[in-house]
């Protein structure tokens, strides 16, 4: 297990640095930030002379091994726009962002694991039905219009929950004021994924129940609850971590909508804000992170593998 691990790590570090490269080259490809600064009150030679301070007056590669030589020491630049380091923005803003994803997470584990097992035992029932219909529309309602939805319902018409932020403007928050906050966007992020993870569920345990192991447990007499709670689900926990695994990207790109739409303070919003300004700094920062957390996340889902199933060995 060190092994594979260890060569993994050393897998995944080219990759980290071909996801970084591409990155920069579209940054650079979409234009200079300081274009943002032009008008009547700044001189092009005042420009110039910060683009020469910021080094954008160099080639690309140059700019990008700069920032590379900049990051090994652990210097993630500073905004642009700000002038605020990096890594201070983001730190500021990745909790939120956590305390969102992981609750999401939880919330649409708590929803998807459930229904796709009662799916695939009770299956072309009309509980069956019932849950792949529901999760149809989970996975196709477009999460921002779910999110006006619920805007408009919630707090337009019944006025019971806050449209956006993470806590009430001159309250002091609390546990009970962050919760209201984060239903709303709870629900938008958790039911989408819910919605897709209900289906490759289902055709996983509806896999694992076909097997002949299963019906010989069913021919010596076990009966179906003991079948299917000892070893049909065992194994279908493997289909299950790699769903979790999935679930990393697809957070972190739904937060961005989110975050936005509900004004949540967490990396969405800033980086929304640094990709409207051109803020490369920041924006190659959430880069950085985003890769890092996904590489990270398919890693432990791959040695989980081996948790929920001694089977597996690694080579």
């Amino acid at each position: 297990m060190g092994k594979y691990i260890l060569k993994r790590i050393l897998i995944a570090i080219p990759t980290l640095i071909g996801i970084t490269i591409i990155d920069y080259a579209i940054m650079c490809m979409a234009g200079n930030p300081l274009e943002m600064l032009q008008g009547a009150r700044i001189s092009q030679a005042a420009i110039e002379a910060q683009k020469a301070a910021l080094g954008l007056d160099q080639p690309f590669y140059i700019q990008y091994f700069v920032w590379l030589s900049n990051l090994l020491q652990g210097n993630m630049g500073y905004s642009v726009k700000t002038y605020q380091s990096v890594s201070a923005m983001i730190g500021s803003h990745l909790g939120p962002t956590l305390l969102l994803m992981g609750v999401s997470l939880i919330v649409s584990l708590l929803m998807a694991v459930p229904a796709g097992i009662y799916s695939a035992i009770h299956q072309y029932s009309k509980g069956d039905y019932t849950v792949v219909t529901l999760s149809f529309f989970g996975s196709s309602i477009p999460g921002f219009f779910l999110s006006l939805l619920l805007v408009y319902l919630f707090t337009v018409k019944l006025g019971w929950l806050p449209s956006g932020g993470m806590t009430t403007l001159g309250s002091s928050g609390g546990a009970a004021d962050i919760a209201a906050h984060m239903v709303m966007p709870v629900i938008v992020l958790s039911v989408s994924m819910a919605g897709t993870n209900i289906r490759y569920i289902r055709s996983a345990v509806l896999e694992i129940l076909q097997q002949d192991y299963l019906r010989t447990a069913r021919a010596k007499g076990l009966g179906r609850r003991r079948v299917v709670n000892q070893h049909a689900l065992r194994n279908a926990m493997v289909p299950i971590v790699t769903v979790i695994g999935m679930e990393i990207p697809v957070l972190f790109g739904g937060a961005v909508i989110v975050e936005q739409l509900f004004s949540w303070p967490g990396l969405g919003l800033m980086t929304m804000s640094a990709i409207m300004s051109r803020d490369y700094p920041v924006i190659m920062g959430v880069c950085l992170l985003s890769a890092v957390v996904v590489l990270a996340g398919n890693l432990i889902t791959d040695i989980l593998y081996a948790v929920v199933n001694p089977t597996i060995q690694y080579q």
